[in-house]
């Protein structure tokens, strides 16, 4: 039989173990009545000493009770609420362990082009919101992708369309539409005016302008080479604002999230936050990474970390950094060219003196450092420096906790350096999902197999791998991201075996992935991430147990209820 399997019947017979073997000690009578009990349903816990308990009993938002029904049954007191699961199932709070808050808020105002299947669709799309808005004003999209359309009509230069059909159909308005990797940009022509680039415009720093043969600019903008465009946006477009805010807010809510790390803010999106938080209108737990700025970090050095704000929904303790791009826009660094661009090994985007030097702040200031790095190339340098900084402190490894964002392609020599330095791969298993079926043209079939999306190696290595959407890069749905990590496959269910299926998650590990280990990326495991007396009361129920349901079922799972302190802040009509 195989472990599998073994690990199926587990979950499946453990709730009926429970129920025949409750406590026979007398259970320690409370000190007062509970707030709240939570029971009647399967209640999984992630403390290895009770798996699964039938009750949860709530007091000032902290878990005061964890056990069988009975033993709950002493925390009711006249003003005890109740919640009945009727049978659902309840795991500690859904943790998003890397995503941009606001990015969700304004790709929900904007343009949504992640369902196109073809230029002429996104055109279309530009098209139509053209007509709804004032001659000369931006408009703004993102999510499309070009490896996802059904083709890419012709011409095309290094692999991606040009401007001219877009440009003619909407001439009056100057257009912006991010490339679902976040990493790349597309500008028609009036946006180019507006620019001031030409045939003759130059960009020497980590980015590229894609030309044509004859030297003109297609529109395409790589990595950084997109600020010659978006600095000319209006602020009114760009700036964190309180709509954006709230309408990311209610998005995670929805999905079961309780606590959201937000990879990469800056000072006015901090602001933001904290006026939220002041004037209690941020449910949602935010563990905060500053975006890379010498001045705005030299401020935070000096004055350290901030921890646990606003009764534990406001903490600003890392730094995101960028050692390269993405790997739908070719810009993830490898060590080997790409397979379907001759010569091309991707972008450094950072110096990696920057990123040591960052590196060696962070472990004095009492900061975490969280780099971005996709391409094989830029792990293996990230590791590099993180290890000569832990080296030249002699601190850092597990105490440090310092992570690697995405961590999507590693050389097999550095699967094991994760867990040796005490390196967190902060992973994103929808990634795999939507990318995989592009991503063998990319890199060919032997880099695919024996480095990318290896979750299974690194957690058989020791390493604590953490799980997330990269929302708005991917739909911020937790339940998308289990069925990808479990099963290896697209979200239309191909290939029918999953692809390198050797290294899908067991569901435990999944569910572990995005509670209990992400809230030890953050410093929070001893408040959060497993539901356990002390620990705060965040709590995510479902319609069905996600843990047992058939595969083919499993993306039927919907959230019903988010619990976050006690309170619940989402309900769904079930």
């Amino acid at each position: 039989m195989s472990k599998r399997i073994i690990k199926l019947l587990y979950f499946i017979l453990l709730p009926t173990l429970v129920a025949c073997n409750l406590r026979v000690e007398k259970e320690p009578l409370p000190d007062q009545p509970a707030a709240l009990i939570i029971s009647g349903g399967t209640i999984y816990t992630m403390d290895e000493s009770q798996p699964v308990a039938q009750a949860v009993a709530v007091d000032s938002g902290k878990i005061v009770y964890v056990g069988s029904k009975e033993g709950a049954i002493a925390y009711k007191g006249p003003n005890t609420a109740i919640i009945d699961l009727k049978g659902q199932t309840m795991t500690p709070g859904i943790i998003e362990g890397h995503a941009h808050l606001l990015g969700i808020g304004n790709f929900k105002k904007n343009l949504d082009l992640s369902g196109t299947t073809s230029y002429q669709q996104l055109i279309n799309m530009v098209v139509t919101a053209s007509k709804k808005a004032p001659k000369g004003t931006w408009i703004l999209g993102s999510g499309w992708h070009q490896s996802k359309w059904d083709g890419i009509p012709e011409p095309t230069v290094k692999g991606w369309q040009v401007h001219d059909a877009l440009s003619e159909a909407v001439p009056d308005h100057p257009v912006f539409l991010l490339h679902a990797s976040a990493h790349a940009g597309f500008a028609n022509a009036k946006a180019m005016e507006v620019a001031n680039i030409t045939a003759s415009t130059t960009f020497t720093d980590d980015g590229e302008i894609i030309k044509d043969a004859q030297g003109q600019p297609t529109g395409l903008f790589n990595e950084r080479a997109m600020g010659l465009i978006t600095q000319y946006i209006p602020t009114g477009y760009r700036q964190a604002d309180e709509e954006a805010l709230e309408l990311a807010i209610r998005e995670c809510l929805k999905n079961g999230i309780t606590s959201f790390h937000d990879a990469g803010s800056d000072q006015e999106a901090i602001d933001l936050f904290k006026k939220f938080a002041r004037e209690r209108r941020l449910p949602l737990r935010l563990y905060v990474m500053l975006s890379y700025d010498s001045a705005l970090l030299s401020n935070w050095f000096e004055n350290g970390p901030e921890i646990g704000l606003f009764d534990n929904h406001l903490t600003i303790r890392s730094v995101k950094l960028y050692a390269d791009g993405a790997l739908g826009s070719r810009g993830a660094w490898l060590l080997k060219a790409y397979a379907d661009r001759h010569g091309h090994m991707g972008n450094n985007v950072m110096p990696m003196e920057t990123i040591y030097q960052t590196a060696t702040q962070c472990l004095e200031k009492g900061f975490q450092l969280c780099t971005h790095a996709i391409g094989d190339r830029a792990n293996r340098e990230v590791l590099n420096r993180y290890q000569e900084a832990f080296e030249s402190r002699d601190k850092g490894g597990a105490a440090a906790r310092f992570r690697i964002e995405h961590a999507q392609h590693l050389h097999p020599d550095d699967l094991g350096r994760f867990a040796e330095l005490g390196v967190i791969p902060s992973m994103q298993a929808i990634h795999m999902s939507s990318d995989r079926p592009w991503a063998i043209d990319r890199l060919g079939k032997l880099r695919i197999e024996q480095g990318a999306y290896m979750w299974q190696s690194l957690i058989q290595s020791g390493a604590v791998v953490m799980n997330g959407t990269d929302s708005p890069v991917e739909p911020v749905s937790p339940i998308a991201c289990f069925y990808a990590s479990v099963s290896r496959k697209t979200l239309q269910g191909t290939p029918s075996n999953g692809y390198e299926a050797d290294q899908a998650m067991t569901r435990e590990q999944a569910l572990r992935s995005y509670t209990l280990n992400a809230a030890y990326g953050a410093f929070e495991d001893d408040i959060k991430g497993s539901i356990e007396v002390g620990k705060l009361a965040d709590f995510t129920v479902f319609n069905q147990n996600l843990m047992v349901v058939p595969e083919e079922q499993l993306l039927e799972t919907r959230v019903t209820r988010t619990i976050i302190g006690g309170r619940t802040v989402y309900l769904s009509g079930n």
